[in-house]
């Protein structure tokens, strides 16, 4: 399957995997709240705990966030890259995605294949294409049964690395989960209080 294949399934409301420089994701449109609940369902996760929103660049991130300019300066030094922003969301997010908070999670992954998909689609779910609970994909190979079933399209890009993105509110000063280039976020935050 191709990305133009997986533009078609969003566009009608499907999920599809794709790769990361970390690890697979899920995505679905992510201004859809049918299509978000989708992404939900097909994961088996508690609709308590919000999913994050993929784009291209840090300016379609404008378009649906609102962040403070400490948090923009943190957002043009980090992304693209394995890193997930969290940020004040706009309200016209539906709130399926952000578990009803105020703020939302800003990925821009730093790989060929998602950048080229995500340059052609709405903003995507960013979430790893696991079953909640289950290890994060890095093989095609890997996907549960019920996501390959569940999705549109998989986009084949090989093995990832498989370290999780590191989740930072830069706002806030706070380092949710630690992965890649964390000491390199935990030096930016020091360096900009």
């Amino acid at each position: 399957m191709s990305v133009d294949d997986a533009v078609a399934a969003v566009g009608a409301g499907r999920a599809v995997v794709y790769p990361t420089e970390t690890v697979y994701g899920l995505g679905a449109d992510a201004t859809d709240a049918d299509a978000v609940e989708r992404v939900f369902d097909l994961k088996d996760r508690p609709r308590d705990k919000p999913l994050s929103l993929a784009v291209p660049d840090v300016d379609a991130a404008l378009d649906h966030t609102r962040p403070t300019d400490r948090e923009e300066r943190f957002m043009r030094r980090f992304l693209p890259g394995p890193v997930t922003v969290v940020v004040e969301r706009r309200p016209a997010l539906p709130e399926a995605l952000t578990a009803g908070r105020d703020r939302v999670g800003v990925r821009v992954p730093d790989h060929r294949t998602a950048r080229s998909l995500l340059d052609r689609t709405p903003p995507l779910t960013a979430t790893s294409a696991n079953r909640s609970g289950s290890p994060s994909v890095t093989r095609v190979a890997d996907l549960d049964d019920r996501v390959r079933e569940g999705v549109a399209v998989v986009l084949d890009g090989g093995e990832t690395p498989g370290t999780e993105s590191t989740v930072v509110d830069p706002g806030r000063g706070v380092v949710h989960r630690r992965g890649a280039m964390a000491d390199d976020i935990d030096a930016w935050l020091e360096a900009e209080q």
